[in-house]
């Protein structure tokens, strides 16, 4: 007597679906990508695409294996205190950048935005989107301020585990989140540290 419920075994679903992501991320950008887009050239239906990913942004992750979903990422470093919001910021970003899959991940996408225009549009768009907007909107602050606060976070994790720049390579990172959190909380704030 045959068993049923689902077939034994893998049936290419997942992959298909992520492969027609690809492909529609890199020609129309993150904006210009949809759910049913994707169904409609994975050749199955929307509801598979929540099922096996829940979001677009998900999708998108899982598309070009992001080290980080911004789903989970960016309510740990709004959780808590604003005036706190720097050292949460720069403690996230060590965590991601301490693992090595992760660190590979986000040296593959550096080397993948380096050279594909395509690349760059869907990032950047992503990263607007779903981190940036979010930020801003949460806090009130310009985007400017938190792209510039981005950029710090960015350089730092650079040098410090994809160039191994001494002594930032060795430092402990308790002391790193000293030195750095105020600067980031100076672009979210606005102000510098009040002077007796």
């Amino acid at each position: 007597m045959a068993r049923a419920g689902r077939r034994p075994g893998r049936t290419g679903t997942r992959e298909r679906i992520l492969a027609a992501a690809r492909e529609l991320f890199g020609q129309r950008g993150y904006e210009g990508t949809t759910i049913r887009a994707i169904a409609a050239a994975a050749e199955v239906n929307p509801a598979l695409l929540h099922h096996f990913f829940g979001t677009k942004e998900q999708v998108f992750v899982a598309a070009l294996n992001l080290p980080i979903d911004p789903a989970t990422v960016v309510p740990r470093i709004l959780d808590g205190p604003r005036g706190e919001l720097g050292q949460r910021m720069v403690r996230v970003m060590l965590e991601v950048w301490r693992q090595p899959d992760a660190r590979a991940s986000f040296l593959a996408l550096l080397r993948s935005v380096a050279s594909h225009e395509d690349a760059v549009r869907m990032f950047r768009q992503f990263v607007e989107r779903t981190v940036l907007e979010r930020l801003a909107g949460a806090l009130g602050v310009p985007k400017l301020r938190l792209t510039t606060a981005a950029a710090q976070v960015i350089g730092l994790a650079l040098l410090r585990f994809v160039i191994g720049m001494e002594p930032l390579s060795t430092a402990d990172e308790e002391e790193i989140v000293q030195l750095v959190a105020p600067v980031i909380q100076y672009y979210v704030d606005g102000r510098g540290p009040s002077r007796p």
